[in-house]
């Protein structure tokens, strides 16, 4: 018998999205610090600006408020935008208080 619900990623891509506009340095083993902007965040994982030269699969740790460092690998990526999934998934109270802190005006939050 099974142990709790085994999320697809087309159920994770369901996770609500906050919009946030919150720069981080990386650290990628191959690249070194990477820049990331990152545009919107969930329990799941992150999209961000600025990801160059990495290639699906790959790996980089970073630190958000609230949550420490954690580490997210690259699900896809274009010329301009990249979706990371977090190794693993955020807690809600955590995940809402670094929402807070990321979207400091409560009209740009989405309803809870």
């Amino acid at each position: 018998m099974g142990v709790g619900a085994q999320l697809t990623v087309t159920d994770m891509r369901r996770a609500a999205r906050h919009p946030v506009d919150h720069k981080v340095i990386g650290e990628h083993r191959r690249l070194g610090d990477v820049h990331l902007h990152i545009i919107n965040i969930s329990a799941h994982g992150f999209m961000a600006e600025g990801v160059s030269e990495m290639e699906k699969g790959e790996r980089v740790s970073i630190r958000l408020p609230e949550i420490g460092r954690i580490e997210a690998h690259l699900i896809w990526a274009t010329d301009e935008r990249a979706g990371f999934q977090f190794e693993r998934i955020i807690r809600l109270d955590d995940f809402m208080k670094m929402i807070d802190t990321l979207q400091p005006n409560p009209r740009l939050r989405r309803a809870r």
